[in-house]
């Protein structure tokens, strides 16, 4: 009798600036059978964007199909252009024990909790303190001092969901919190309800 491992899904949302993307990409390259997931979107693709990697694009009548028929596990509206997570290839996923990262803010965290309350783990990344998260965003170099405000404003309110979380840890060095992140999937690879055929499995032990 074997047993079979569900796969997980891990959120990780955190204010902009507080190195949520580059904790993300370094966990694809050091945990083998990571797989990212891949929204939808109805913008257009950015220069070196490539359909089906970075973006699933589409039109918006066909995002408005795809929210009608629930075939979304989260989605949301920025900035007039609309996005969401595919519930289709996430489900088959997680029924193959495949484990996959989600970069999502507390929005999509909420909804993928209502979705699939039993396959995911949430983290909240915070930056040490307001004042290092607005030098990050100031160290970029790309945002204007009105973006930069309103993007400190944001977060402030980003922040205040965390308690919502599974997870939380303080990203005040990088490899650290890298480590901590890796930590966290481990531990909900082992979680007792993610082992299929568990019960069977022990039933052999008596």
């Amino acid at each position: 009798m074997s047993i079979m491992r569900r796969g997980v899904c891990l959120v990780i949302a955190a204010p902009s600036g507080a190195g949520k993307t580059t904790i993300t990409r370094r966990l694809l390259e050091l945990e083998p059978g990571l797989r990212l997931s891949v929204s939808v979107t109805t913008r257009a693709p950015r220069p070196g964007e490539v359909d089906g990697v970075h973006y699933h694009f589409i039109g918006q009548d066909e995002y408005d199909a795809m929210v009608a028929e629930g075939a979304l596990l989260e989605w949301a509206g920025v900035f007039g252009k609309s996005y969401g997570t595919p519930r289709g290839p996430v489900v088959a996923a997680l029924e193959a024990g495949h484990d996959m990262v989600f970069d999502i803010d507390w929005q999509g965290h909420r909804q993928m909790r209502a979705a699939l309350p039993a396959d995911v783990v949430g983290l909240f990344v915070l930056p040490p303190t307001m004042v290092e998260l607005e030098a990050r965003l100031r160290g970029r170099g790309t945002d204007s001092a009105e973006t930069i405000a309103k993007r400190m404003s944001a977060a402030r309110e980003e922040i205040s969901h965390a308690p919502e979380f599974d997870h939380v840890l303080i990203n005040e060095d990088l490899e650290t919190a890298i480590e901590q992140t890796r930590a966290v999937l481990r531990a909900a690879r082992l979680a007792r309800g993610r082992l299929v055929g568990l019960d069977a499995f022990l039933a052999g032990f008596r």
